[in-house]
């Protein structure tokens, strides 16, 4: 079976891994603290944060906005499950806007309705490795007085009109777990470029301690520290963030070999009338996290079945307003992203793709297609 993705690690991850178990620094240290500023600095933001999931990352960053019960935030239907369920553990409503059927992003035209008076945030996901429509977002945003939080979980390494995702949002998170473009297993990192709003995530994300792990235990001072509001266990390890300071170093070759698997992909699928291939505007750089296709004439069922059966694997991103987790937002249809739910399709893709595996999925995708 040619997977829907394979890790690209090797001996240096290991090794890495390996010295800071010795160095006993097991949970969030030196290491995590590195691989954070390492990060920020990747990406033109102020300050990083590290935590133990994109996830949390996207709860932490509302909790620390005191955005909760009462609060609407407004993010896109069409995304992981895990954008919706952020809000939702805040005790705000996540309000759903439709797409852009093009790029699969949020539509800011249609978010722009969805504001009201407890309107609090605006969520985006730059899905599959495509930059949302920041720019327009950043406007609807400032004209309202809310926050743009982006959910920016597979599009690490991406680009809109050559400024890199993390510095443009006024939160951006990011995950690395197994399937993105980098990983450190699980974990995440948060980039702003709020001071402030940094030192309050860093808090809360170790059960709102007011001295930090790394403080408390290099120092020979006496130190009592103090717990003035509810926080959270969302802590990246140094074993995750010793992985993940050795996968930054590989940051720029993956970008460029997904970039140039994709180009292949539409190359060999540009004479197949059954499928759309990704579209990429001008002036966004695409990290192809996934491959995405549109089905023009199959069911996505149908096809994902055909392609199994040859041994190739696909999935699928869902509508969360469809999932019965969300019946009772009483969502609007949100047409692009039901349609977008019912006939795209993810194929194989990853550093370590082979010419011939590729070949082999676009023969399977052509024979469950014709």
């Amino acid at each position: 079976m040619i997977p829907i993705t394979r890790l690209y690690v090797g001996q240096e991850e290991a090794d890495a891994a390996a010295e800071a178990v010795k160095s006993g620094w097991l949970s969030v240290g030196p290491r995590a603290a590195k691989f954070e500023e390492l990060v920020a600095a990747k990406v033109g933001a102020g300050y990083g944060v590290s935590v133990n999931s994109c996830t949390t990352a996207l709860h932490l960053a509302l909790a620390a906005l005191d955005i909760g019960p009462g609060d609407e935030v407004i993010c896109p239907s069409f995304t992981f499950i895990a954008t919706p369920n952020s809000i939702r553990y805040t005790g705000a409503t996540p309000v759903f806007a439709d797409i852009d059927p093009l790029t699969y992003n949020i539509d800011p035209a249609h978010v722009e309705t969805l504001i009201t008076s407890r309107t609090r945030a605006i969520m985006p996901a730059s899905q599959i490795g495509l930059p949302a429509d920041l720019t327009a977002l950043r406007k609807i945003a400032a004209a309202h007085g809310l926050h743009l939080v982006e959910d920016a979980a597979p599009a690490f390494g991406a680009t809109l009109d050559g400024v890199p995702l993390g510095a443009i949002s006024d939160v951006t998170c990011f995950s690395f777990d197994a399937r993105k473009i980098l990983t450190t297993g699980e974990g995440g990192v948060i980039t702003t470029n709020d001071e402030v709003l940094a030192k309050r995530m860093k808090a809360l994300r170790a059960n709102a301690a007011s001295v930090s792990t790394l403080t408390r235990h290099t120092t020979t001072a006496v130190i009592q520290e103090s717990y003035d509001e509810i926080g959270f266990n969302y802590k990246m390890t140094d074993i995750q963030a010793a992985v993940g300071i050795v996968q930054l170093g590989k940051l720029d070759h993956v970008v460029s070999t997904r970039r140039a698997l994709a180009a292949r992909y539409n190359e060999l699928l540009a004479g197949n009338d059954a499928v759309t291939t990704p579209y990429e505007p001008a002036g966004y750089g695409h990290v192809y996290q996934s491959y995405s296709i549109r089905l023009t004439r199959h069911t996505q069922l149908e096809v994902m079945t055909a392609m199994a059966e040859r041994g190739v694997a696909t999935r699928r991103i869902t509508a969360c307003h469809l999932q019965p987790a969300y019946f009772d937002t009483n969502a609007p249809e949100l047409p692009e992203s039901a349609k977008a739910a019912e006939n795209h399709l993810l194929l194989p893709h990853f550093v370590g793709l082979t010419e011939q595996e590729q070949d082999e999925v676009v023969d399977a995708l052509h024979a469950a297609t014709h």
